[in-house]
């Protein structure tokens, strides 16, 4: 059986763990990360692998790849990671140096590009060729495939969806320069910005810690109850990211949005949204607006994996026209 090992960093952690052709993560391990440099990012991918390999005893036929699921724009073409963000850039070439620390092809993509392979490999992708995969998490960002192609940008930062604004105004400043972009208002970050900033003007028992981010399922359980603020947050988040959908309906023409991320997941945001998304608009989207069926908590680690999968395919491809 063919195995890959996948990483998938996140925010506020970093899973490792083998997945197999069919998409079933056979084994995974946990490690913390949090807000970190390339070159730290690059240190602990390497010391939580190593730390994999020796405790989780791969099997004796190994993987046949590795794959990297990174925040920021990356080079998948030369495996090069560009830059987490304007302020964290430090180009690195992270495939190279994976193939060479541990003897196997290594890959590498952006996070949401990696989950969206994994939508292509293993859910949506299976009956569409043309659809838009939203990943609402700590942020927002998508991948848009059209005639069955990833769309990637001439700079590698195709997607970063989550800086548009959508005319939901509530006052909100991104660290991006804009004010109310979507991820500052329908994302985790957005959630906690938005209830701080409301506070103030609404009852409310949510729960708003002097360190951390706000409780997005807190929210919802307040929500539903009917207290004040919690209900404002639901309703500006599924207004605009409603706006946002249909915004990328317009630019991409797909028959299908999938919704994945943890903010999403329970489906009690779709269920807000729907009503706001606009018939005419959505004429085309004959599959609707749909939840992922890929299992959230391993959604980046299953891209990671098909990363991998990929990348072993092109080279294959590749060494046959030679």
């Amino acid at each position: 059986m063919n195995t890959y090992l996948g990483i998938d960093l996140g925010g506020t952690k970093l899973l490792i763990g083998e997945v197999d052709e069919a998409g079933h993560v056979l084994r995974n391990k946990c490690y913390a990360s949090g807000f970190l440099g390339q070159q730290e990012a690059c240190d602990l991918i390497f010391r939580s692998v190593d730390d994999y390999v020796a405790t989780m005893a791969l099997p004796s036929c190994p993987p046949r790849a590795i794959g990297a699921g990174l925040l920021g724009r990356v080079d998948t073409e030369r495996g090069v990671w560009e830059q987490i963000d304007p302020g964290r850039t430090l180009p690195v070439a992270l495939a190279s140096a994976l193939a060479s620390r541990y003897g196997l092809p290594a890959y590498i993509d952006n996070d949401v590009k990696s989950s969206t392979r994994a939508e292509m490999r293993w859910g949506a992708g299976r009956f569409t060729r043309d659809f838009v995969y939203v990943n609402v998490g700590t942020g927002i960002a998508a991948g848009a495939v059209v005639g069955g192609r990833l769309q990637r940008g001439g700079h590698y930062n195709a997607g970063e969806v989550g800086h548009t604004t959508v005319g939901v105004q509530v006052g909100t400043r991104c660290a991006c320069g804009r004010s109310d972009c979507v991820e500052t208002i329908a994302a985790g970050m957005g959630f906690d910005m938005c209830a701080r900033l409301l506070q103030s003007q609404y009852p409310t028992a949510l729960t708003i810690p002097a360190e951390g981010r706000v409780a997005v399922h807190d929210v919802y359980a307040l929500a539903r109850q009917g207290d004040a603020l919690c209900v404002r947050l639901v309703a500006n988040a599924a207004d605009a990211l409603a706006r946002l959908v249909m915004n990328l309906v317009r630019m991409t023409d797909p028959d299908t949005v999938v919704l994945g991320g943890s903010v999403v997941a329970d489906g009690y945001l779709l269920g807000q949204m729907q009503p706001l998304l606009q018939a005419e608009t959505m004429r085309f989207v004959s599959h609707g607006v749909q939840l992922t069926t890929l299992d959230a908590r391993y959604a980046g680690l299953l891209g990671a994996a098909a990363v991998a999968m990929e990348g072993v395919s092109q080279s294959a491809v590749a060494a046959k026209d030679e």
